[in-house]
């Protein structure tokens, strides 16, 4: 009976618990009141009203950025050829006309005894101008002041004058041959030492064909100098002319002889190659110079060699030349640097000694102060307008 009453006990301690923990949760998950205002009512606010959204405008897609492109450089149109020489006079004379004031103060003395034609013979020597052809100068020159009696200055300057304009060799043929024939270009080589300014002569050279009415292309043959060929193509840009280049440290002969073709593709009067620079002591660099000239007359022939001398190395440019025109056979000369403290005797050495004739001279920095030699007005500077 005891057994009885303790089980009922327990059944109801834990339907009583089991109450306690329902209904808890049935108060929790009550239905909410309806929404109605008033006695013994419970009012709910109503969930926030979200405003419409505006409507955005439709999206306009922007047009991509467009790079501009760099402006093509604007073209220069190179001084005229014809009196660059007259007109660069007073340059030259500037740095000259002391050696002719020199010359003309011991000429035009009362009497010239030994010393005095010794005395004349060193100015000469001095200006580069050759021991040999020195003498010969002087030789001549006192058997005219012999023959003819003269003191006056003015008679003494015009005797001084023929005899140095007859030793530079007027007769010599100092035209450039840049003509286009048998239907391909004119073959321009531009040789020299480094240091002697070759690429930026390179590039007046390229002013002077357009100035005489030439089409130019350049060839930048000279892949060992990173800076040549760009420089090259600077000076190009400036005269509408196209430039040719290889890669870096690339076959010279190979960029000379794409240029060539690249010539006659396109049919330009004048194809301008520049060499690297070479030291007339290596004999390897002088043997390369002479394979990019054979490569090159695959197409034909090369209508100009043009050796670029540095003035200011005086009778070194003798050498110089002599070795350049053992390779490749030099036509002819270009002097640069004859301005500032240049001895321009050199014209004369340079031709007497080794018969090539100097085409052009450099007389300044500026893109046009190349000029075509004339051996008279070319005088007329070294001798000085005020002598």
């Amino acid at each position: 009976m005891e057994y009885v009453v303790a089980s009922l006990i327990l059944l109801a301690v834990l339907i009583v618990g089991a109450v306690g923990l329902v209904v808890p949760r049935l108060r929790r998950r009550e239905l909410p009141p309806s929404e109605q205002t008033g006695a013994g009512t419970t009012t709910l606010e109503r969930p926030p009203v979200i405003p419409p959204v505006e409507e955005l405008p439709p999206l306009v897609e922007r047009p991509a950025p467009v790079e501009e492109e760099p402006a093509a450089p604007s073209l220069e149109t190179p001084e005229p050829t014809a009196g660059r020489l007259v007109r660069l006079r007073a340059r030259l004379s500037r740095s000259q006309s002391v050696f002719g004031r020199g010359l003309l103060s011991v000429l035009s003395r009362d009497h010239l005894d030994e010393d005095a034609w010794e005395e004349i013979e060193d100015s000469l020597i001095s200006a580069d101008v050759g021991v040999e052809a020195s003498q010969v100068l002087v030789e001549r020159l006192r058997e005219r002041v012999r023959v003819l009696g003269t003191r006056t200055v003015a008679e003494v300057r015009a005797q001084l004058a023929e005899e140095l304009t007859a030793a530079l060799e007027p007769e010599l043929d100092r035209s450039l041959k840049t003509s286009p024939h048998d239907g391909r270009p004119a073959v321009v080589l531009v040789v020299g030492v480094n240091g002697a300014g070759k690429t930026t002569t390179c590039g007046k050279i390229a002013r002077v064909l357009v100035a005489d009415g030439r089409t130019v292309l350049l060839g930048a043959a000279d892949t060992f100098r990173a800076a040549a060929a760009e420089q090259l193509a600077t000076w190009g840009e400036r005269v509408g002319a196209e430039t040719v280049r290889g890669p870096e440290g690339g076959d010279p002969a190979s960029v000379a002889f794409d240029a060539v073709k690249r010539g006659i593709d396109v049919g330009v009067d004048t194809v301008l190659i520049d060499t690297a620079g070479r030291l007339q002591n290596k004999i390897g660099l002088m043997d390369e110079l002479g394979k990019v000239k054979r490569v090159v007359e695959k197409h034909g022939s090369v209508d100009e060699t043009l050796l670029i001398l540095d003035a200011t190395t005086g009778q070194n440019g003798l050498e110089q030349a002599r070795v350049f025109t053992e390779a490749v056979e030099v036509t002819g000369v270009v002097l640069t640097k004859l301005d500032g403290t240049a001895k321009g005797g050199i014209v004369i050495a340079v031709q007497r000694k080794l018969g090539i004739p100097v085409k052009l001279v450099g007389l300044g920095e500026g893109p046009d102060d190349l000029a075509p030699f004339e051996p008279a007005a070319f005088v007329e500077a070294l001798l000085g307008s005020d002598a």
